[in-house]
């Protein structure tokens, strides 16, 4: 018996919502960590494991909770992550401790990891093949948004309510969720009908050991005994995944989506979209406080042109893929993104006004959005629909290491220029990382003209390992 009918925007909301709030909830603490650290008594170490505590599981854990949706019940295990971040929200709020925020906030990156790749695999198991470029378009406006409006968000709370609030909010838009996903979303489940206990040891401890490595690196030393073992054993734990998953009859991550040259060129211009975009804001948000005096507030309003710019762009960019085809508008995309940047870069010093800098903003928001949406368009146009769930983890774990990957690497190349005890010294490091930042995008656009003109369609070799592996989808939705 099919599935009921839903409406388009029911469904919409049914995974916006949750991916919203996970989505926001990776920025929002950045604005109120001075707060938190005169109410907590929090040291600085404290400070950056705020941000890594949510940081690391949610990168860690992606690929796995792909995988354990496809076999358990995607639904289920989305409803069971947006549960669990409610719960660890209302820990953080109620925290009067370092380590309990600590410990809340790991435990919300963890449930985060259910929700963001799995919120995509059920939008596209829930409306019609001709809606979806148009719903993948919003969902990617939506993802932006919470970018967005996370600095914003938090300046706010922080300035008008208490920190607690942050986290606070999200228990009744968490409560709201997990009724509208339940009732509006159905089940769908995919690959291989086994699980991969082994596959989901060393790359949950691979990736966690490597995104851990990177964001050490700059306060330990990149030749430091302790951040080679991080890497060295990150990488070790991953290569003996992928031979795992070379002779495992049943994987977790099929080596045949990289074979496919669209699932393995977006995924490459995705690692180095999120670490030149990612690591440039990370400074960038600093530079309006640190060097111009702003409150938080003021200085996430600054960031708006740039990160409000995909929310309307991205839901245009999904109506247009399907026209100008997605490789298009990536390569257009990526082009803005870099050029916006190094202007950024060029234009950056200790007195520089707003107008210089407003307009790089809104050409680089412009350039999110037309990324955004066939990006992920291109991911499941690449692979089976039955392997959308772990095509959609291993693309947002890639891009996930991207962000942590930019963000040391740039904090590395400004601490080794520049330093934060006066305006001229912050700008003395923020202009050769930005230009770092712009050159990594760059490459990116040139990798880019390697897609495929159309949409790629999956290899014989992956319809037939999915059909062998996959078990009948519901009905589709909406």
């Amino acid at each position: 018996m099919s599935a009921p009918t839903r409406p388009l925007a029911a469904v919409l909301a049914a995974v916006g919502i949750p991916m919203f709030m996970v989505t926001l909830d990776n920025l929002v603490v950045t604005t109120a960590l001075p707060v938190i650290r005169d109410q907590l008594g929090a040291s600085l170490t404290d400070l950056q494991w705020f941000v890594n505590a949510y940081t690391l599981p949610f990168a860690a854990l992606l690929l796995t909770a792909a995988a354990l949706g496809d076999r358990i019940g995607r639904k289920r295990l989305f409803l069971a992550g947006i549960a669990l971040f409610t719960l660890a929200s209302a820990a953080c709020a109620t925290a009067t401790e370092p380590w309990m925020l600590t410990t809340a906030r790991a435990v919300q990156g963890a449930a985060g990891a259910a929700v963001m790749p799995l919120s995509l695999t059920l939008l596209a198991a829930a409306v019609p093949s001709r809606m979806r470029n148009a719903a993948v378009g919003i969902w990617g406006g939506i993802s932006g948004l919470g970018v967005a409006v996370g600095p914003v968000v938090g300046g706010a709370v922080v300035e008008g309510l208490d920190w607690n609030w942050i986290f606070w909010l999200n228990v009744p838009v968490g409560v709201l969720a997990l009724v509208l996903a339940a009732v509006v979303l159905g089940e769908s489940r995919g690959g291989a009908r086994r699980l991969d206990p082994l596959g989901l040891v060393l790359s949950a401890a691979g990736v966690l050991a490597l995104v851990w490595g990177v964001v050490d690196g700059p306060d330990h030393g990149w030749t430091s005994a302790r951040v080679l073992a991080l890497l060295g054993g990150g990488a070790a734990l991953m290569a003996g995944f992928l031979v795992w998953q070379r002779v495992n009859p049943v994987p977790m991550l099929p080596l045949s989506l990289f074979r496919n040259r669209g699932f393995g060129v977006v995924s490459a211009v995705a690692f180095a979209f999120s670490a030149g975009v990612f690591g440039s804001v990370f400074l960038l948000a600093q530079f309006f406080q640190v060097v111009q005096g702003l409150d938080p507030f003021a200085a996430g309003v600054r960031t708006l042109p740039w990160t409000m710019a995909p929310m309307v762009v991205a839901p245009i960019a999904g109506l247009l893929v399907g026209r100008v085809g997605a490789r298009t508008l990536i390569v257009l995309g990526q082009a803005l993104l870099a050029a916006a940047i190094l202007w950024i870069a060029a234009a950056s010093t200790a007195i520089v006004g707003y107008g210089a800098l407003v307009g790089a903003f809104a050409m680089a928001g412009v350039g999110m959005g037309l990324t955004f949406a066939p990006m992920s368009t291109l991911v499941l146009a690449s692979v089976d629909e039955s392997q959308h769930g772990v095509a959609s983890g291993a693309n947002n774990t890639i891009r996930e290491l991207g962000v942590a990957v930019g963000v040391a690497v740039l904090a590395s190349v400004f601490s080794s220029r520049g330093d934060y005890i006066s305006a001229t010294a912050f700008v003395d490091g923020l202009v050769p990382a930005i230009m770092v930042g712009g050159l990594v995008v760059a490459a990116g656009t040139l990798i880019a003209l390697f897609l495929p003109g159309r949409h790629p369609r999956p290899s014989a070799a992956q319809v037939s390992v999915a059909d062998e592996n996959a078990t009948p989808l519901p009905a589709p939705v909406g």
